[in-house]
């Protein structure tokens, strides 16, 4: 089968793109799980964006220049501080219910680092309200296929993008003129993650075998206020909760940030999860919690919906108890390195999303910074391919298929040995010792996988994702640290 444009992932990136093409392109969405499984369901906070007169796009600018260290791409940057607005606007327009007051206004919170009120948002639940509009809109438009619960296992590239997709345990070949990949991030090569269960960096793994530049794996983000509670998936307590006045707590119950930074609890992420583990270290202890009980109980419940039923489920009332809390994986801001327009160093394959590697953010991501570039980058990709003609094929593309290969079923102990080696090897900080233990390690897995016969499901080409991912990330960061 062939497609003018493949687009790969199904968050906000993804679709957003496809809402962008030009209904004169035949397009394909694939989706690896249910379409409406990814990480922007499972965003909190909201899209920062410059939207009214106490504003400034310098002011964004510059906070998102001091978070990510000086170290983002400027160019790029000011693209997204100054295009945003007219993308939040489309989303209104598509019908996303972003919260207002009672004469209609747009309410805006405050997150860390920022230095205005500018995060728009839905309750505590903003991820979910813009996909389900999204998904809404998408399934009107004619010229989109959708395509769930199937894997990008192998892209090749001719004339044509080649694709492998696995689906229902059979290899189909689909090919592309255009390819855009928006599959995500890298959350489960950690033990602990905010992300979802899909996110094993397939995309940026397979644009590095098939010879892209990829910048910027080192530049990983803690989140520093994940529920310290449950297993590997862990749930998040959206940075707007310290931004409507929550305070962080020792195992003492003593405020304690502002021992490490006059901004306190409103510091940049990286800069509140190393300062969590340095006080774990100086206490002893790793009992941290995060407290808004002072708040009013109807303030609490009716602005974050979302945390107090799920903290409810571990028996934490939040209106009267604190949280607690404890660093996790949450987000990449290197990936595959691309262009103003979301081109890769790869004629036709673009990157949008946290698999892409834009710049912005720096060598940090400011808070709600990371739904504002997956708009605004993924629109620019949609433009630029929509410039292009259509080409007419000469070349027979009907859709085959093959039973996958292999006879040896994997387990996931490679999978559960890369998270027990990157969880060891960089978390928060870097262990240089234990990280170039771990390369060692992960070299053996790779070595495995390519010399025993294993089935090729989707279990075997995760775990050849999250080896490849992790083997970059370790040599980078060994490369980087200073």
């Amino acid at each position: 089968m062939f497609y003018d444009v493949v687009v790969v992932g199904s968050g906000i990136a993804g679709l957003y793109t496809c809402i962008n093409l030009d209904e004169k392109f035949k397009v394909l969405l694939l989706s690896k799980d249910k379409l409406d499984l990814n990480n922007t369901s499972l965003a909190q906070g909201g899209i920062a964006s410059v939207l009214d007169e106490n504003d400034r796009f310098k002011y964004h600018f510059e906070d998102t220049l001091i978070a990510g260290n000086y170290k983002n791409n400027k160019k790029h940057l000011e693209i997204m501080v100054k295009e945003g607005p007219k993308d939040i606007e489309k989303l209104l327009n598509i019908g996303v219910d972003f919260d207002k007051d009672n004469e209609g206004n747009l309410l805006k919170t405050l997150e860390g680092a920022h230095s205005k009120r500018r995060i728009v948002h839905h309750k505590d639940k903003t991820g979910r309200e813009i996909i389900d509009k999204l998904i809404k809109n998408i399934k009107n438009k004619k010229n989109i296929e959708i395509l769930e619960n199937a894997f990008l296992a192998n892209i090749k590239k001719d004339e044509l993008f080649k694709l492998t997709i696995l689906k229902d345990n059979k290899n189909y070949i689909y090919r592309c003129n255009y390819l855009v990949l928006a599959t995500g991030g890298i959350g489960k090569i950690y033990k602990y993650t905010t992300n979802s269960s899909i996110s094993t960096g397939d995309g940026i793994a397979m644009a590095h075998i098939l010879g892209a530049n990829i910048k910027g794996l080192n530049l990983i983000q803690f989140h520093p206020t994940a529920l310290n509670i449950g297993n590997n998936e862990r749930f998040l307590i959206s940075e707007a909760v310290r931004g409507e006045g929550a305070f962080l707590l020792n195992n003492k119950f003593e405020r304690f940030m502002s021992k490490y930074d006059k901004r306190e609890e409103l510091s940049p992420r990286d800069v509140v999860s190393k300062s969590i583990i340095k006080e774990i270290n100086e206490t002893k202890s790793e009992n941290i919690y995060l407290d808004i009980s002072y708040k009013d109980d109807g303030f609490i419940k009716n602005r974050f919906p979302n945390i107090y039923e799920n903290c409810l489920k571990y028996g934490i009332d939040i209106t009267k108890e604190k949280i607690p809390v404890y660093p996790s994986h949450h987000y990449l801001m290197g990936g595959i390195d691309v262009d103003k327009n979301s081109q890769s160093s790869i004629d036709k394959l673009y990157a949008v999303g946290e698999c892409s590697h834009t710049g912005v953010h720096g060598n940090n991501r400011l808070a709600s910074n990371s739904l504002l570039e997956g708009l605004v980058f993924s629109r620019r990709a949609a433009e630029d391919i929509n410039k292009k003609d259509k080409i007419e094929l000469k070349i027979n593309c009907e859709t085959k298929y093959r039973n996958i290969d292999g006879n040896i079923e994997l387990d996931n102990n490679y999978k559960k040995d890369i998270q027990n080696i990157m969880q060891s090897s960089y978390f928060v900080n870097l262990n240089k010792n234990k990280a170039k233990e771990g390369i060692k390690k992960i070299n053996y897995i790779i070595k495995e996988l390519k010399n025993n016969n294993y089935i090729k499901n989707v279990n075997y080409y995760e775990t050849r994702n999250m080896a490849i991912i992790s083997k970059l990330i370790l040599e980078e960061s060994l490369k980087n640290d200073k």
